[in-house]
Formats: C-alpha cells, sequence, structure tokens
C-alpha cells in the first residue's frame, strides 16, 4: 500500500464540493417543498380545508407530469455530467438540447390534450360525482401551465450540472413567491375560488421560466444547443430514459399509488379522507426538502466519480447523504408522532368530525418516515452508480406493488388504519428486499461489491490518493514522493515530473487554490494521474494567450495523452503515462 501520510486525501475539495451543491439545491428543494405546503395552507384557510379534497384528485396528474421531466431532465443531465467526465462536449451538448426539447413539446401536448379532453379526465382521476365540479374549476386552469412547469424543471437540472447551482434556486424562489402572493389575490381579492389557486401557479411559473432563461445570457455556460438529426434524437432520447426511468419511476409508482389509495379513502373514509390524504401528502413535502436536496446532490457528484473508478470519493459522499436524510427524517417523524395537532392548525381544521380523522392519519402516516428517507436516497444512489435494474426495482416495489397491495389488503380487513398502516409495511419490506439482494450480489461477484450499498472498492496497492495545500512547496514535494514511491517503475521519473509542472502550473495561474486532489493509478499498461482542482478554467492541452504557463509544453511532450473537462464546478484533468 502506498502511504504518503503528509498529504493524505482529506476529502476536503470533494466536501466543499458537495456543501456548494448541496445548500442551493437544498434551498431550490425546500422553497418549492415549502411554497407547495404554504399554498396548500393558504388555500384552506381562505377557502375552507375541505377544499384540499379538491386538489388531492388532481395530484395523480401532477406527479405524471414529474415522472416525464423526472426522467428526461434527471435522467439526460447524470448522462450529461459523465459525458463531461469522459471529456465529450459534443455529447454533452446533444443530450443538452434533446432533453429541453422534448420536455418542451410534452408539456405543450399535455396543456392541449388536457384541455380539450379535460371532462373525461376529471372523471378518471375523481370517482365521486359530488366532488367532480370542484376537481373540475380547478384542473381546468392548472393543466395550462404544464409547459412553463416542464420548462423550468428540466432546465434546472442541466444548469446545476453545469455548475451554476444558485440560478435554479433564486428562479425557482421567486416562482414560488409569486405563487403565494398571486394565491392571496386571486383567492381573497378576486374570489376566484379554486382556479384562482391554480392561476396563482401559472403566473409563478411564467415568472420562474423568464428568469431562469437568463441562464443562456451567462458567459459561465458550458452548455449549448445544438441541432440534432431526427434519427439520432430519438436514439440519444431513448438513451435518456433509460438514464432516468428508476429516479423518475418513483412518480410513475406515486402516480398509480395515490389514483388507488384515492379511490380506496373515497370508499372507505370519503371527503374528510381525502383532506386528511392530502394533509399528510403535503407533510411529506416538508421530509421530501431534504431528501430530494441530498438526492439531487449526491447523485451528479456520485456518478462522476464512479465513472472515474474513485469508489472511496463515492463511500464518502454517499455517507454523508445517508445521514442527512436519516437525521432529518427520524426527527420530523417524532415530531408528527407527538405533535399531530401541528397540522391540525397550520391547515385549518376545526370541522370536530374531521379532527379525529387527520390526527389518525397523520400519526400513523408518520412511522414511514424513516423507511422512505433510505429508500429514496438508494434509488438515486443505484441509478448514480449504474446499477439501472436495482433501481428500478426498488422503485417499483417501494412505490407500487407493496403499499397499494397492503392498502388494498388491509383496508378490506381494518378499514382506514389499514390504509395508512400499508406505507409503513411497504418501507420495511423494500429494505429487507434491498439487504438480501446486496448479499446475493456480493455472493454472486466473489466479492467485488460488498456492504448494503453495493460499492466496489479500490486496490489500495496501485491506488495513490492525495491531498495537498495551493502552494509550490507542497506540489515538488508531493510530486517527489510519488517518484520514491515508484521508484520500481521505469516511467516513475516522467510521473513525478508530470505532477510536479502541472501542479505548479495550477497554483501559478490562480490568486488563490485552497485544495488540490490528485489521484494516481498504477496500471499494467499505463500510470493514469487524475488532477482535481477548483480553480479558473486550465485546460493543459489548449495554449491561452492570457494564461502563463511554466513548461507546461514540458507536460505535453512526456504524456502519452491529457484528458480535460470542467465538470461539477472543478477542472478534472486525467494525464496518462505510458507504462515502461
Amino acid at each position: 500500500m502506498w502511504a504518503i501520510k503528509l498529504y493524505v486525501r482529506n476529502y476536503k475539495l470533494l466536501s466543499g464540493k458537495f456543501r456548494e451543491f448541496f445548500f442551493p439545491t437544498l434551498l431550490t428543494s425546500m422553497t418549492g417543498n415549502i411554497c407547495m405546503v404554504v399554498d396548500s395552507i393558504i388555500i384552506s384557510n381562505l377557502i375552507g380545508a375541505m377544499a384540499l379534497s379538491a386538489i388531492q384528485p388532481v395530484i395523480p396528474l401532477s406527479t405524471s407530469v414529474n415522472l416525464v421531466y423526472w426522467m428526461i431532465g434527471l435522467g439526460g443531465s447524470v448522462l450529461c455530467s459523465i459525458a463531461k467526465a469522459e471529456f465529450d462536449t459534443e455529447r454533452s451538448n446533444r443530450i443538452f438540447s434533446v432533453s429541453i426539447i422534448a420536455l418542451l413539446v410534452f408539456g405543450i401536448l399535455v396543456a392541449i390534450l388536457g384541455t380539450l379532453f379535460s371532462s373525461q379526465v376529471v372523471q378518471v382521476l375523481c370517482s365521486s360525482p359530488q366532488i367532480q365540479p370542484f376537481v373540475l374549476q380547478y384542473y381546468s386552469v392548472y393543466v395550462l401551465g404544464m409547459p412553463f412547469l416542464c420548462y423550468i424543471m428540466s432546465l434546472s437540472y442541466f444548469i446545476r450540472t453545469d455548475g451554476l447551482v444558485n440560478l435554479p434556486f433564486r428562479a425557482l424562489l421567486l416562482s414560488n413567491v409569486i405563487n403565494i402572493i398571486f394565491d392571496i389575490i386571486f383567492i381573497g381579492v378576486f374570489n376566484l375560488g379554486i382556479s384562482g389557486a391554480a392561476w396563482a401557479t401559472i403566473v409563478g411559473y411564467i415568472f420562474g421560466c423568464t428568469y431562469m432563461s437568463t441562464y443562456f445570457f451567462n458567459s459561465q455556460r458550458t452548455l449549448e444547443f445544438i441541432s440534432v438529426k431526427a434519427k439520432t434524437f430519438v436514439s440519444v432520447l431513448s438513451d435518456i430514459c433509460k438514464s432516468g426511468f428508476s429516479g423518475a419511476s418513483t412518480q410513475l409508482y406515486l402516480t398509480i399509488k395515490i389514483f388507488v389509495i384515492n379511490t380506496l379513502i373515497t370508499l372507505y373514509i370519503g371527503q374528510s379522507g381525502l383532506a386528511a390524504f392530502n394533509i399528510c401528502y403535503n407533510s411529506l413535502f416538508i421530509l421530501y426538502m431534504f431528501l430530494i436536496g441530498t438526492a439531487q446532490t449526491m447523485s451528479p457528484i456520485v456518478s462522476v466519480y464512479y465513472q472515474e473508478e474513485d469508489y472511496q470519493s463515492v463511500d464518502y459522499i454517499r455517507n454523508k447523504s445517508l445521514k442527512i436524510v436519516l437525521t432529518s427524517s427520524l426527527i420530523f417523524s417524532l415530531l408528527l408522532i407527538v405533535y399531530p395537532q401541528i397540522l391540525l392548525v397550520l391547515f385549518h381544521v376545526k370541522n370536530p368530525a374531521d379532527v379525529p380523522i387527520v390526527l389518525n392519519a397523520v400519526r400513523i402516516y408518520a412511522i414511514s418516515y424513516v423507511g422512505i428517507a433510505i429508500t429514496f436516497l438508494y434509488t438515486f444512489y443505484a441509478q448514480a452508480i449504474q446499477q439501472n435494474n436495482l433501481s428500478n426495482t426498488i422503485s417499483l416495489l417501494e412505490g407500487v406493488v407493496f403499499p397499494v397491495a397492503f392498502a388494498c389488503a388491509l383496508s378490506y380487513l381494518f378499514g382506514a388504519n389499514g390504509i395508512w398502516i400499508s406505507f409503513t409495511i411497504a418501507e420495511i419490506l423494500t429494505i429487507l428486499y434491498i439487504f438480501v439482494y446486496s448479499k446475493h450480489i456480493n455472493k454472486k461477484t466473489g466479492g467485488e461489491f460488498t456492504g448494503f450499498f453495493i460499492n466496489k472498492h479500490n486496490d489500495e496497492s496501485k491506488v495513490f490518493a492525495h491531498t495537498i495545500n495551493g502552494n509550490i512547496n507542497e506540489a515538488v514535494d508531493l510530486a517527489r514522493d510519488v517518484q520514491e514511491h515508484l521508484s520500481g517503475n521505469k516511467s516513475a521519473t516522467l510521473v513525478g515530473l508530470a505532477i510536479e509542472e502541472m501542479l505548479v502550473n495550477i497554483i501559478n495561474i490562480n490568486e488563490k487554490v485552497d485544495t488540490i486532489d490528485v489521484i494516481v493509478r498504477n496500471n499494467e499498461d499505463n500510470i493514469l494521474i487524475s488532477v482535481k482542482d477548483t480553480g479558473i478554467d486550465f485546460n493543459p492541452v489548449i495554449e491561452n494567450d492570457d494564461l502563463e504557463f511554466d513548461n507546461i509544453s514540458i507536460l505535453n511532450k512526456i504524456a502519452e495523452k491529457i484528458d480535460y473537462s470542467r465538470v461539477l464546478g472543478l477542472n478534472s484533468t486525467v494525464i496518462t503515462i505510458k507504462n515502461s
């Protein structure tokens, strides 16, 4: 094992990058989810808690659209990250172009067809003739906003991948704040009722889309629209959908699950049950702030480092993410189990007939939160490490098979309580399945994949991972130490020289560089030197008259190949030295 203790990798750069992505992504998720909750609170306070029973049946439409923009937006952004990690600029631009265009077309089709067949759609969404007219008021306006929703959400994924993490947060914050303001105007001032809430949502989307579009005028962006032939368009879109379906399939299964459970609640409880389920569903938005924020931060980082076979970094990011979702879910679960009255006050539930139904639903539903956190994170993690079949299976079992099967069976046996407890049973059985599967994979691969999260491991005798501070002395010392550890290899001098030239130039062209990660892999045919830093764009392959490179020509002469990409806001350079 290589052991240079002075410069042992400290994950400071990776931790800083996680924080850089996490807080804006969390705030973006928090902004969207909190505003959804506030939106429902305003509606229930201005119109009445039972108004939520008109919104609840429309949720399957919303989750259906979410399915598509998650599948294409998230799947495309992950493939885009991988293309950048592989230094394929044209492919990353092609994925970006296909994703945005496809989602715009989809959103427009949903708005047109949803309007033309509005009566038929509402009859499918809501089985109660008494509630249908109320649902139609909300649905007929809400469906018009689908093109704007698809555009703003899909573009946000790619902007984060491009390293501009604050822009999506600001755009979605603006969108949701405008939504809340116009809720009060349309409902409170103009008395538009439940349709006013839908109009407010659309106005918010329009403002958010306008601000999000400033990305195309940002000089720091690296993604561009390019022309794509029809045959290529279909092929690329197919790859994007395959990549994103595992993560997005949660929305498909959520659509089916909510539709079935809405039907069961209407049958066993009625309008009060639909309102209670909507309150539970809105409470879950609060938890999803942390789950979505964490999972969407983790996913692109893990996908890049897994692609580069840096499995230690994958473990580090995953463990950090797991701690966040477990802590947040446990706290929130205990809070609602002990004090479910919080939601009664927030959603203005005052009818004595409704209070016990809502309290009971909230307490039982909250038990499932820790399980939801684990399975939700695992779905995104499995996709990031290219275990799409596993991710799809988890989504299928947790999202629809277990909850629907047990909701149907237990509601027949225990009525309303059977419906609420089915969510927790679904999470427990899904986690048990993952545990059994991980043991099976470990045995099947002879230990290549290990642990509950089935990650691979680097051969520490051939992989050298270290971190230096941004100063010349440490760069020179590290290069010398690596050369000494490779002293039995004829290429040792070239490797040491390449590291020194690369690191010295990074330090010289930046006013300040806090840390630089260096990973050396001693393969059979070559030695790979991977360097990551947070400095200004520095491509050692391309000459730049604006930057002064010291002896960078030496690096280009001694290297068999140099690959460079700006990925996750980092300079990522891989230098290949032929193994003599």
